[in-house]
């Protein structure tokens, strides 16, 4: 199997048990408003990330090698934000939200970056893009990201209102957003 079918598989599981472990979170008691501009960017992406494979022509193809180091990463990048996922338990939501025993959860992957989904998200956009190496890839990518960070700002300001900014401030302090040991606070 080719490291780009490969590829494919894991993003397919991912997002098939993504949403299928939806039914496993708690009902949300406040939504963040604003929530449909990254919504469409992300989507955006990955339409383009996704879709036409060799359509333009790709800038480079990697070498076996670099393929299947790609798919390692990706792999990694996926299986991090499951540790996240299963780590906030039904915490977690699709949307920004909170949930009737919501807390500042900073332990595990959240102990390590504010926002380890995205976090791993992004590494394996990255990798996916890398793989394919089409200008449609690198630019599904860059929308992709910019939605990851797009709610993720939301979040930081919707769990500041919502959990306390003290308590919210002093995790902020402790812990990068979303790359880590880079910490801007």
């Amino acid at each position: 199997m080719s490291p780009e079918r490969v590829n494919d598989l894991a993003w397919l599981l991912w997002v098939v048990s993504w949403f299928a472990a939806a039914l496993w979170s708690e009902r949300a008691v406040a939504r963040a408003s604003g929530q449909l501009g990254y919504r469409v960017v992300t989507i955006a992406g990955a339409v383009l990330l996704f879709g036409a494979r060799r359509l333009p022509l790709p800038l480079w193809t990697p070498a076996p090698t670099a393929a299947w180091i790609a798919d390692a990463a990706a792999a990694v990048g996926l299986l991090f934000t499951w540790w996240a996922r299963l780590h906030l338990g039904t915490l977690w939501s699709s949307q920004v939200t909170r949930k009737a025993r919501h807390r500042v959860v900073d332990t595990g992957p959240y102990g390590i970056v504010r926002h380890p989904i995205y976090t791993g998200l992004t590494l394996a956009t990255i990798a996916t893009a890398l793989m394919r190496g089409t200008p449609q890839a690198l630019a599904g990518a860059a929308l992709m990201i910019a939605g990851y960070c797009m709610k993720a700002r939301i979040e930081e300001r919707f769990l500041r209102e919502e959990l306390g900014a003290a308590d919210y401030d002093a995790y902020a302090r402790r812990v990068p957003m979303l790359v880590p040991f880079l910490h801007h606070g």
